[in-house]
């Protein structure tokens, strides 16, 4: 039976679904239930790791949330991230496949073969990945497969990716800073559309801060359902990715990760943009991670995000 799908705020119903001990992620990193509170991350510690990682990339917006609560814990060039609409590339993808396997909509054990080469309406989206057998969707995750992603977006009905991506937060202001920007997004009305938005390229802009949101919320679900098999494809394909996939560099930083890299360009073209998103420690998350570079690709972002958690209150020696 598909698995329910909890609004990002409700932090209680996380509570109540967050059980010590649980299998995998520890039901949202072991929540401690004393007096029916969940364990929250103090903020000492971020601010210096943020501002290691600043020194590495001083442009990058930098976004550390708490996954417990929501709390911002620290933030760098916190105005621009507020502002800062930009299309988020493959970070959506674990978005959109957590939302469809847990609808029943999309089969994880399906595989696929990638010949590298795509395009799609005027768009070059070919793939970076070696080549390799027929993927599955937590390969695909891992390598970030725009032709996997690109036939699962085919699937899609008129209107079901706004209603998947509803629930995450990722189309709304997140109520973290003032006056921020609101994510744009165009219901794709064609096959082409749907591929372009789920391969994050067209048809929707975010903030680092609502990528930020959407992470939690996935951390949340993942938590909340961890032997599902949405949980578990996601799960294992984000520590794929931050291990030895796409993402890879961002394990460099000593402390184990769960996450993803994003590149895209503007709706116009020129210089691309990268992002890391990342859930940290990936055995059991307490904070979620985003690191936007305006200039520059996800693996870049990645290394950032690598200098950020080396810093970070997670490195233990």
């Amino acid at each position: 039976m598909p698995a329910p799908m909890l609004d990002t705020r409700d932090v209680q119903t996380v509570r109540r679904f967050a059980v010590c001990g649980a299998a995998l992620w520890g039901a949202l990193a072991c929540l401690a239930q004393s007096g029916g509170a969940a364990r929250n991350l103090p903020p000492q510690g971020w601010q210096s790791a943020v501002a290691a990682a600043a020194r590495m990339a001083p442009q990058a917006r930098i976004v550390v949330l708490d996954i417990g609560d929501g709390r911002l814990l620290s933030a760098k060039h916190l105005d621009e991230a507020a502002h800062t609409l930009a299309n988020p590339g493959s970070a959506i993808k674990p978005l959109v496949l957590y939302g469809l396997i847990s609808t029943g909509r999309w089969d994880p054990t399906r595989r696929l073969f990638c010949s590298r080469k795509l395009s799609i309406d005027g768009h070059s989206l070919n793939c970076s990945h070696p080549m390799a057998e027929p993927m599955d969707a937590r390969q695909a995750l891992a390598w970030s497969c725009n032709t996997y992603f690109a036939t699962v977006a085919e699937t899609l009905k008129p209107g079901e990716l706004r209603r998947l991506l509803a629930p995450t937060g990722l189309l709304g202001q997140t109520g973290l800073a003032n006056g921020e920007a609101a994510a744009e997004f165009r219901d794709p009305q064609t096959i082409g559309q749907n591929r372009l938005a789920v391969l994050g390229v067209d048809g929707v802009r975010v903030t680092p801060l609502e990528l930020a949101l959407g992470y939690r919320w996935l951390a949340v679900q993942l938590a909340a359902h961890p032997d599902s098999a949405a949980a578990l494809t996601v799960r294992a394909g984000l520590e794929d990715s931050a291990s030895f996939g796409m993402a890879g560099a961002a394990s460099l930083g000593g402390v184990p990760v769960a996450g993803k890299t994003g590149t895209a360009s503007a709706a116009t073209g020129g210089q691309t943009h990268g992002w890391f998103i990342g859930l940290a420690p990936s055995n059991a998350p307490l904070a979620a991670i985003v690191v936007y570079l305006p200039a520059g690709h996800g693996s870049d972002a990645a290394r950032v995000a690598a200098e950020l958690l080396a810093h970070s209150p997670l490195r233990r020696p």
